[in-house]
């Protein structure tokens, strides 16, 4: 087994002696911009991790690690496309840098390279990757949409936005872990155990990021803390204080969010206040708690050594101790 170190290393290399450069200009230059935007390549690292851990060599699982990658960026640039978000990763976002017409169709190009670089398996492995690969796309397609209709309703259930949030984010890291599962030839109990272990870190992952959008520090978070109370983004957090404050906290939490200030610092706070005095803040941390361990109790059923296991739950551990 390697480190995350070296997991990221190989997948940067492999990156860099992979990138698309030809005509039209137009269409590749944008995918090798967001491709070397940075991020913390957390799923191309599972692809590979994976197929160590069952068994096989990190390097058969380049391919697939790439095609995540490549996939889920693809769905950043239409996502800022449909955000029209201005920045990604500190940097202009591709449709900024370009146009609309660009990152669309640079999109396009990125989620059928992603199909192509499966081709480089044979037989049933590439059978297996290709049809885990279109389930988790299509997944990722309807949490998005999901996440868009929420935007315009008040009646967003909890059990709606956990099921959101599967889609959109745990989907495709527990798709990362499969692959590599499915490249190693493991069998298909651990192809299973690792996949749902992966899916149910990836949903705390997600609750942590809400989490750390509201609480986080700002010096280490990396984006500006509160963008999603800003953006009235019915996360987590907002969901709890709904479901949790009186009819006089709510009306005002509903008030907040229907409020787009110039100058959002006093809704922050006073956001982050009612998520704190109807206990909405301690709810999130005890999810993120919840989820969390019951990704390490489907680890801890995993036909793997010991050490092996470790390796696992020492990533899963940073993942859920970050600070950005």
């Amino acid at each position: 087994m390697h480190t995350i170190s070296d997991y990221q290393k190989y997948f940067l290399d492999y990156l860099s002696e992979n990138t698309i450069q030809k005509e039209p200009k137009n269409l590749y230059e944008p995918i090798s911009y967001i491709l070397t935007l940075g991020g913390k390549r957390l799923r191309p690292v599972l692809v590979l991790m994976s197929c160590e851990i069952f068994g096989g060599s990190y390097e058969k699982a380049l391919d697939a690690a790439l095609a995540i990658e490549v996939f889920h960026n693809f769905s950043l640039v239409h996502d800022d496309i449909m955000d029209d978000a201005p920045l990604r990763r500190g940097k202009e976002t591709v449709h900024e840098k370009w146009d609309v017409n660009t990152g669309i169709l640079s999109g396009d190009a990125m989620l059928i390279n992603a199909y192509q670089l499966f081709e480089n398996y044979e037989g049933d492995i590439f059978r297996q990757l290709a049809q885990l690969f279109s389930k988790t796309a299509i997944e990722v397609c309807e949490g998005q949409q999901y996440d868009i209709d929420f935007e315009t309703r008040d009646d967003v259930t909890i059990s709606e936005y956990l099921k959101m949030i599967e889609y959109k984010t745990a989907v495709l890291v527990a798709a990362a872990m499969k692959m590599g599962a499915i490249i190693a030839e493991a069998s298909d109990t651990c192809r299973s155990s690792v996949y749902d272990f992966g899916r149910l870190l990836g949903i705390a992952f997600q609750l942590q990021d809400d989490y750390l959008d509201a609480f986080g520090d700002p010096e280490t978070f990396g984006k500006q803390v509160g963008g999603d109370i800003i953006e009235n983004k019915k996360t987590f957090l907002y969901l709890k204080a709904i479901e949790k404050g009186d009819d006089s906290l709510k009306k005002q939490l509903e008030g907040l969010f229907s409020l787009h200030p110039e100058n959002p610092s006093e809704k922050i706070q006073t956001v982050k206040g009612i998520f704190e005095t109807t206990g909405a803040k301690e709810s999130t941390r005890q999810e993120i708690e919840k989820y969390t361990k019951m990704a390490f109790d489907v680890l801890e059923g995993l036909s793997i050594s010991d050490d092996k296991k470790k390796v696992l739950e020492t990533f899963g551990k940073q993942l859920m101790n970050r600070t950005v």
